[in-house]
């Protein structure tokens, strides 16, 4: 007798298989029950399907935007930038214009304590000239003139003799003088032993040429007829030998 053979009256028995076809197929209809109650929600799974599967479009507008932005930003810090180097040249000059002040106060200050000192050395040279002015005017006012004669040629000797340190009195010299050559400044000896030998005495004080050479005063004539120079001469000789010339009574 075959298996499938049905019973009346008896309902056939379901496979496993059977059971889950018909329980997948009850899933089916209650989610298809759903969806057609719930028909927004279906829209909106529906319209988010279609922006996903909808192209990309990119606009260009907000990259416009950003640019603007970082070109704006760009600009700020270059302000920045600006403004701080601007401040620092201002404080800059500034100090460049303080230190001038300081070294401009210190001159100042140095100039009015070295005033008072170039002052000062100012009107001691001024002082200094007028006193060399005025001592010119003196010795020029106060130049002595001597005759020329006997007279003025012992007082002109003696003066040069007092710079000189050489002692004598006009007494002494015009004694020599008037029992030497009777006051002739051009007398010479032409018999005594110095003629003989060839060297005679000459001038107001008969001096030979030697004496007169060794024993010449600066400042007066070299020669030897010249009466200052001649007295001068003589009685320097004499202050080497006598002591003076106030010591000679006869020939020396």
């Amino acid at each position: 007798m075959t298996k499938n053979t049905r019973t009346p009256g008896h309902s056939p028995k379901l496979t496993k298989l059977h059971k889950l076809s018909i329980a997948g197929v009850a899933t089916l209809g209650a989610a298809t029950l759903a969806f057609s109650l719930a028909p927004n929600h279906t829209q909106a799974t529906t319209n988010d399907a279609a922006i996903s599967a909808a192209p990309v479009a990119f606009s260009q507008q907000p990259i416009k935007n950003v640019q603007a932005r970082v070109t704006d930003q760009q600009a700020g810090a270059s302000l920045k930038t600006q403004a701080i180097e601007a401040k620092k040249k201002a404080a800059d000059a500034a100090a460049a214009t303080k230190a001038a002040e300081n070294v401009r106060k210190v001159q100042a200050a140095s100039r009015s304590v070295q005033r008072p000192a170039i002052e000062t050395i100012a009107m001691k040279t001024v002082a200094m000239k007028t006193a060399t002015t005025k001592t010119y005017a003196t010795k020029t006012a106060t130049t002595k003139t001597y005759a020329n004669n006997l007279d003025g040629w012992i007082r002109q000797s003696l003066d040069i003799m007092k710079r000189r340190g050489i002692p004598g009195s006009y007494n002494g010299l015009h004694r020599n003088i008037m029992r030497e050559s009777s006051g002739n400044p051009m007398a010479i000896n032409g018999w005594d032993i110095n003629a003989i030998n060839g060297i005679p005495s000459k001038g107001l004080l008969q001096v030979i040429q030697p004496t007169f050479n060794a024993y010449h005063v600066p400042g007066t004539s070299w020669n030897i007829y010249d009466p200052v120079a001649n007295i001068t001469a003589a009685a320097n000789y004499a202050a080497d030998k006598y002591g003076s010339m106030d010591n000679v009574n006869s020939a020396y």
